[in-house]
């Protein structure tokens, strides 16, 4: 990883903004239905360790350390998606430019609907 994986990158960060911040140390998820974008995230995580890209128990340690660290005030169900964006940007598989250009379109697409 060529940042370290300890610093949080900005384009991260900012989409605290679009979340409800962590207040509490309850880590307790409780009986609930995953949201789509999280089967999607668990579904994509799958195909990157099968492809050789981003191995689960990598991750799976990536997220606890970043997750109690860097991105503790986001939502647990958040981390997971800033632990493997973080991971493949640290890998060089995409910049944080490329990943706010690709931000900034999806909210456009989705605020026409």
């Amino acid at each position: 990883m060529s940042r370290g994986g300890a610093r949080p990158y900005d384009v991260l960060m900012s989409a605290l903004s679009d979340v409800e911040e962590r207040t509490g140390n309850d880590l307790v998820c409780g009986e609930r239905t995953p949201a789509p974008w999280e089967s999607a995230v668990q579904a994509t995580c799958e195909c990157l360790s099968s492809a050789g890209t981003l191995d689960n128990l990598e991750r799976r340690q990536a997220e606890d350390r970043l997750g109690e660290t860097v991105y503790a005030r986001f939502p647990v169900h958040t981390r997971s998606a800033l632990t493997v964006a973080h991971s493949l940007m640290d890998r060089e598989i995409f910049t944080e430019e490329e990943l706010r250009a690709k931000m900034k379109e999806v909210r456009a697409r989705l605020e026409a609907v």
